[in-house]
């Protein structure tokens, strides 16, 4: 299984027999066999997660699916899968979970099928503990509150990949989300994203106390178009 970052929060997973790319926004996007299943996820509607380029995609790609959140205004076709929150499905070798954000839309747990194992692959989309310095104590209590009651399926949960957000406009609470994921979830590969850029917050974030149990499991982003 072989990840690339594309920018933001977009990342590519590359399978033996498929090709899942996450919240595409801008970008170079990676050579990708057109001998392979194409699957397109779309977390929700915010313009640095989802673009209608990714459907001059299919021009290109014959089987190409589109798995997106249903706050999505686009125009419903064949390869079009529309998703809301705590819904549950099967597409082709995929199995689709997702999960309400805190935001808009949703997260998608997706389990797919690459060289005979099961891989589970986790991407956040906007679903963050979000404490904002401006935001009153009643408001960040229920975005905490709202946060862990939207992750309880995933107690316990084995993950190959998981995407996370890491947002530095969160000022000394950028890590609270993805320091509680990675202490109630299994996780053997973590990508900090969302960070504007800002990539020395992975770093900090390695460097954080809260972090020495799962800091080797942080992979180090530096660059667009990276793969690790």
């Amino acid at each position: 299984m072989k990840v690339t970052y594309i920018q933001h929060s977009g990342f590519m997973v590359e399978c033996e027999e498929s090709v899942l790319v996450f919240d595409y926004y801008r970008g170079m996007l990676p050579p990708v066999s057109k001998d392979k299943s194409f699957y397109v996820f779309a977390s929700h509607s915010h313009g640095d997660h989802f673009q209608q380029e990714i459907f001059d995609w299919e021009k290109d790609y014959p089987r190409i699916h589109y798995i997106l959140s249903d706050d999505i205004q686009a125009e419903t076709a064949a390869n079009r899968l529309f998703l809301g929150p705590d819904e549950e499905c099967g597409l082709g070798d995929l199995r689709i979970k997702t999960l309400r954000s805190t935001d808009e839309g949703v997260a998608f747990f997706v389990s797919v099928q690459d060289g005979g194992q099961i891989r589970n692959i986790y991407h956040a989309g906007d679903l963050n503990w979000w404490h904002w310095e401006e935001e009153s104590a009643a408001y960040n209590r229920e975005m905490e509150q709202n946060f862990k009651k939207a992750l309880l399926p995933m107690e316990g949960a084995r993950i190959d990949v998981a995407f996370l957000p890491a947002d530095p406009r969160l000022e000394d609470a950028y890590y609270l989300g993805f320091d509680w994921f990675m202490r109630h979830t299994d996780t053997k590969r973590a990508y900090p994203m969302h960070l504007w850029r800002r990539y020395g917050v992975i770093d900090k974030l390695r460097s954080q106390p809260e972090a020495k149990d799962y800091r080797d499991r942080i992979v180090r982003l530096g660059k667009e178009d990276e793969c690790r």
